[in-house]
């Protein structure tokens, strides 16, 4: 009896050890927890707080380009599908030419971009006017709306076969240079064209060929002679595949082998036509 008192008695004692241990683990444990939720805690509250912030900056940028957005609108007007803006300035410039125009001519306006490139065709022509430009069988100029297309027969500036310009072309060259140095938003493309006989020879390799060299010869000549703007120009060769008549005589062959000097707007600076003292 007394032997199994003492054994129970062992037992209970160690029963009561263990279960301390455990307790003094559970209750470290459970202060770790404690401290890495309060630590998650204080994190979780300074994550909201540049959330917070940057909400808030993001709020004020947005109200800004609210701002600007309505300030844009009220200043500027669409036209067309092309989604084009002019500032209420242009606008005005635009309707000071269109009182200069003939009312026949603006009969034919139905919408806003109409009326644009009326406008913009009645300047254009007031400087080539104004350059006292005149017109010869071997010069033509042509207004389509916006461009004007002016064609010089070949005899003018070049020798057959050859690309190399004329001293003689200086004249007629240096016209069309001072109406496009008189206006920043003008730019001029050179279109060589031939007739359909073949040309080969040790300088020129086809009719491609020659037209491409005779285009970009009138073109140095405007910006090394007669200082226009390099940004300023474009050189094209179009062989013979753009007559303006059937190749079948001499004389029609003849009218095919020109160049067209085309001066249209540069789209950036379009509105700089505008100006109602031109």
């Amino acid at each position: 009896m007394k032997r199994t008192f003492v054994t129970l008695l062992t037992v209970a004692l160690l029963t009561s050890c263990v279960s301390k241990k455990k307790y003094v683990a559970l209750q470290d444990e459970n202060s770790q927890l404690q401290s890495q939720l309060t630590k998650t805690a204080v994190e979780k509250e300074e994550l909201e707080a540049k959330f917070a912030a940057i909400q808030e900056r993001v709020d004020e940028y947005n109200s800004k380009i609210n701002t600007l957005t309505e300030e844009n609108n009220s200043r500027y007007v669409s036209v067309g599908d092309d989604a084009a803006v002019i500032s209420n300035d242009a606008k005005e410039k635009m309707r000071a030419t269109l009182q200069k125009v003939d009312p026949s001519v603006l009969a034919g306006a139905t919408t806003l971009k109409d009326s644009m490139d009326i406008a913009i065709a009645y300047n254009l022509q007031q400087k080539m006017e104004n350059s006292n430009f005149n017109e010869d069988e071997d010069i033509s100029v042509n207004i389509d709306e916006t461009v004007v297309m002016i064609s010089i027969s070949d005899k003018l500036l070049f020798n057959t076969a050859s690309y190399r310009v004329k001293n003689a072309a200086d004249d007629i060259l240096k016209k069309i240079a001072d109406v496009v140095n008189s206006e920043e938003s003008l730019e001029i493309m050179v279109e060589g064209h031939t007739d359909d006989v073949t040309i080969h020879n040790e300088q020129v390799e086809d009719n491609w060929d020659l037209s491409v060299l005779r285009a970009t010869s009138v073109v140095r000549k405007l910006q090394d002679e007669f200082g226009v703007a390099p940004g300023k120009l474009i050189a094209a060769g179009r062989s013979a595949y753009h007559p303006v008549v059937p190749n079948d005589s001499k004389e029609n062959r003849a009218k095919n082998r020109r160049t067209r000097i085309v001066i249209l707007p540069n789209i950036d600076k379009f509105f700089a036509l505008m100006d109602s003292n031109n």
